[in-house]
């Protein structure tokens, strides 16, 4: 293989990484906000919320995400095949299941689902390790509970949950390749196309060293983030 074949190869990959950016951009301005709803109704004291929530928690974290996404990406036109002529029916008929749109939202639904099970583990374990005296003194204070979560608590639970939620955001940037199973057009996808037009393992090799420097970004600004943040150190 050429120096030639390396630069075109390159360049195609490098046309998969803003779908892939997007989906893991959208994942985390989602994921992260719902994780932390799903974490709040796991530690509800109604037994039925709470139940149902782990329930929820069992089976993102239970399953595979690479089954996730083709659930949710074939669970459209497999409802329509049995949907009648009424409101659902006309709904799910909306749908054009070609388009580039549905491809993404249904990738980044199942994204979105999957990921928010696993910062609500991360949020529960940061809220429950907040002291309980931290919760009378406030309230001695005369703060709401509103006030107490959003400026006592929550900015510690940020502090504490920061290393564990980088280990995720980082395994998210090498998951956004699991994309590839519905053919959404990322790098992975890009690479195994590229693979066979060479004949060659290199653009796979491409493709790794692609995640591996995302990755490496992603662990530097978690260690900026984690060091501005350790002022009492």
């Amino acid at each position: 293989m050429t120096a030639q074949d390396a630069g075109n190869i390159i360049s195609v990959l490098l046309k998969g990484l803003l779908p892939a950016l997007k989906l893991f951009v959208f994942t985390l301005l989602y994921a992260v906000p719902l994780g932390m709803i799903v974490a709040l109704l796991k530690m509800s004291k109604v037994r039925i919320v709470s139940w149902l929530t782990n329930i929820y928690i069992l089976i993102m974290r239970g399953t595979p995400l690479m089954l996730q996404i083709i659930v949710v990406y074939y669970a459209v036109p497999m409802l329509r095949v049995n949907a009648g002529d009424g409101a659902f029916g006309s709904l799910l008929k909306s749908f054009d299941i070609q388009s580039d749109s549905y491809m993404f939202r249904a990738v980044l639904t199942a994204f979105v689902l999957n990921y928010a099970a696993y910062f609500a583990e991360i949020f529960r374990g940061g809220i429950e390790s907040i002291p309980k005296g931290q919760y009378e003194a406030a309230a001695c204070l005369g703060f709401s509970r509103a006030q107490t979560f959003f400026r006592i608590v929550l900015p510690q639970v940020f502090k504490r949950v920061l290393p564990a939620s980088t280990n995720e955001i980082i395994t998210l940037i090498k998951d956004t390749s699991l994309a590839n199973t519905v053919a959404y057009a990322e790098i992975t996808l890009k690479a195994k196309q590229q693979m066979q037009t060479y004949s060659s393992l290199v653009p796979l090799f491409i493709a790794g060293a692609i995640y591996f420097l995302l990755a490496m970004l992603l662990t530097v600004i978690s260690a900026a983030l984690e060091k501005k943040l350790s002022y009492y150190k």
